[in-house]
């Protein structure tokens, strides 16, 4: 309980001078709230420093737009059980960006253009890349409008050269670039493989097309590796600046250009550029177990965050350390949240809105333990949600992170700047709950957990993963990706009670759930789903998991796929993995449209297959005979070049399903995708367990607290 002496106010009509005891100013304004979050942090601190604090602290904020010109931080001699909170039936809004005024009307090439002057920007004292307008992200000019180039040429890279040979060199087609205005300050962007990699020009050649980057691509420049040259767009080009909703700032000159959109109106727009990267910090230091401890924020809104691309990018995949790669190898791992923690312990981010930010939207970094982001709205990221990243087992035991709740939260619309950023991404941590979140409208993966690409000793076990509702994905940008992906041996971990349907991908891999590459020790169950480019439930090599009870319909290219066998070369291990079943499945409902059932590859034959199936329950409703069959990636990176088929007589000759039952099982409505069981499903025969989805996805607040009080 707080008394009224343990209660500050901070409100935008307040004065840092005066007590904070008081919600509103006084009649003769001598006394009232204070004017920001920083000065009630000091007061506490102060309060603490003397022994003023005998209990718990509430910080309540006013509704109004607090403007921040730098991060609000908090460092381990702030620890106290403080919560700040918005005042009841308040909406406030930390602010880290700059409202745009003093529009000017002009003509821009025929078209209608706005322009402001901007103090600052020529000087180099301020640089943004985003802009926010009427409350929705505007676009900076690109070329093409729509669709891709696609490079003619990587010199000194073969073409079928590997992943790995990334370059900062490339050659355009004829005409598709040319020396632009402010030319180093476009963007090459090229989606292939799992990332986008952001390469700015440093130099262009128009007599040999030849584009020189200032960073190096972390893969080679390719679509993937069984394609021609990667596609790509160039972005922030003032010559393109032709579409309303586009804008541009053209730096050495300080000016902003904005085409606006025919409702808009020059007198009532609200133009937001951001000026800071990082909106709130906790700074711990886990090397001297100096914790920030017990804060706690509550129903506040961050918006108005600006990015810049980190250097490196490559240090946790063997890259090299000096050199500056256009992205990270996987999961925009580099990049990092406008809410950043870092040696924090019992501290939460709770019933807030974080949006228009161009990174991660919370990191819970090293050293961080019993943390919650819950219930939370992170909308409009330019990478993903939240990342959780701690130390590997190579790295300082003080700096690990474990046993964090990320849970409730709405997290979409993301992914706008790097586009393989992730909607819940959990690296090297441990027993996490990832719980009852809506993830969806994402260009990669919709939730990552683990970080080990092979057998390799991991810290990551123990995570919960359920009862997530993750939808609409990839958006046929980027391949290899799943709606929910797991690394490396993970022994403890729970993928339960997922609902997941809609992904896409470029050239291949668009999963739903996606044991890659050493995934080991998993408890798959009760999950749903469907939708698929590819399959429902695909692993690559790993040990140990059991797949059970789950719905698995409706991947275009078969339901059920293993990959490999072993380990690729370099990372086999014939000790852990000769003689192991990759996985135990059974009690599954698997319905198909024609596609094979199970799909095997040249590294993993169905032949050979080193899992089990059986006591499932399997339909195709084309009325087609059932088959599984081993196939290859075709001419577009799907799996549509069949080498051999397996009949189901084939499949029981090889020792697999030869108790499941073949039938239609009665879900309520296939065509509507409500796949709950009629009372005459045959499902019991194999002992389904009917999956209730009725709490999948955030719970109501009230419901919520109920539990976590139980």
């Amino acid at each position: 309980m707080t008394t009224d002496s343990a209660i500050l106010y901070v409100s935008t009509q307040g004065n840092d001078n005066w007590s904070g005891r008081h919600p509103a100013p006084n009649a003769n304004r001598t006394d009232g709230p204070l004017a920001t979050i920083c000065k009630a942090r000091d007061v506490v601190r102060t309060r603490k420093r003397y022994g003023e604090l005998t209990g718990p602290v509430m910080v309540y904020l006013r509704g109004g737009r607090y403007r921040l010109s730098e991060p609000i931080t908090f460092g381990p001699q702030d620890s106290a059980p403080v919560t700040y909170s918005a005042y009841p039936g308040e909406k406030p809004i930390l602010d880290g960006g700059v409202r745009i005024e003093g529009w000017q009307a002009a003509d821009l090439n025929g078209s209608k253009v706005w322009v402001a002057h901007l103090p600052g920007v020529a000087e180099g004292r301020w640089n943004f890349r985003q802009l926010f307008v009427n409350g929705e992200r505007r676009q900076r000019p690109r070329l093409p409008k729509e669709g891709f180039y696609w490079m003619s040429n990587v010199p000194d890279v073969l073409a079928e050269a590997g992943g790995g040979a990334g370059s900062d060199t490339f050659q355009c087609a004829a005409g598709d670039i040319h020396p632009w205005r402010n030319l180093c300050d476009v963007d090459v962007v090229v989606p292939h493989y799992w990332v986008t990699e952001r390469m700015p020009i440093a130099s262009f050649d128009p007599q040999t097309d030849t584009v020189v980057s200032s960073r190096r691509s972390i893969f080679a420049l390719k679509d993937d590796r069984d394609h021609g040259w990667a596609k790509y767009w160039v972005e922030n080009v003032f010559e393109a600046l032709c579409q309303p909703g586009e804008w541009y700032l053209d730096r050495m000159q300080g000016r902003l250009y904005y085409l606006p959109l025919p409702s808009e109106e020059v007198d009532t727009i609200e133009a937001y550029a951001p000026r800071i990267e990082y909106l709130l910090r906790l700074d711990g230091d886990p090397d001297s177990a100096r914790y920030v401890e017990f804060l706690r924020f509550e129903g506040i809104t961050f918006e108005h965050s600006s990015w810049y691309q980190p250097p490196g990018g490559g240090e946790r995949f063997g890259r090299l350390p000096d050199v500056d790669y256009a992205a990270a190898p996987q999961a925009a791992i580099n990049i990092p949240g406008a809410i950043q923690m870092t040696g924090a312990h019992y501290c939460a981010v709770e019933d807030c809105t974080i949006r228009h930010i161009g990174w991660y939207g919370v990191e819970v970094g090293p050293g961080c333990e019993a943390i919650r982001i819950v219930g939370n709205e992170m909308c409009d990221l330019g990478a993903g949600g939240v990342k959780v990243d701690g130390a590997s087992v190579r790295e300082a035991r003080c700096q690990r992170t474990g046993n964090n709740s990320i849970t409730d939260n709405h997290i979409h619309d993301g992914g706008h700047v790097f586009h393989s950023a992730v909607g819940i991404v959990a690296t090297h941590t441990f027993g996490n709950q990832l719980v009852h979140n809506h993830i969806h409208d994402f260009y990669y993966t919709g939730v990552s957990c683990g970080w080990e690409w092979t057998y390799a000793d991991s810290v990551s076990k123990d995570n919960l993963i359920e009862k997530n509702h993750i939808h609409h994905l990839g958006k046929n940008l980027l391949s290899d990706l799943g709606g929910i992906y797991t690394l490396g041996v993970q022994p403890g971990t729970v993928l339960r009670g997922n609902v997941i349907h809609d992904i896409e991908k470029w050239n291949y891999g668009g999963r739903g759930i996606y044991p890659d590459q050493g995934s080991s020790h998993l408890l798959i169950e009760n999950n749903i789903v469907y939708d698929t480019a590819s399959q429902p439930f695909s692993q690559h090599f790993g040990r140990g998991n059991i797949v059970r009870n789950n719905i698995f319909a409706f991947g275009r290219e078969g339901q059920v796929r293993l990959s490999r066998i072993y380990g690729a070369p370099g990372c086999y291990r014939p000790e852990i993995e000769r003689g192991r079943k990759g996985f135990i499945f059974e009690r599954n409902i698997i319905v198909t449209d024609g596609k094979p059932l199970f799909v095997g590859a040249s590294s993993a034959p169905l032949e050979r297959c080193n899992f089990e199936s059986d006591l499932n329950l399997i339909w195709d409703v084309s009325g087609h005979e059932l088959i599984s069959a081993n196939a290859e990636k075709g001419p577009q990176g799907d799996i549509t070049c069949i080498t051999r088929t397996f009949s189901l007589a084939d499949w029981h000759a090889l020792g697999q399903d030869r108790h499941s039952i073949v039938a239609d099982p009665r879900f309520r409505d296939t065509e509507h995708r409500d796949f709950s069981l009629m009372e005459d499903s045959p499902a019991h025969m194999i002992g389904f367990e009917p999956v209730d989805t009725s709490d999948v996805g955030p719970r109501p607040r009230g419901q919520r607290d109920l539990l976590n009080a139980s």
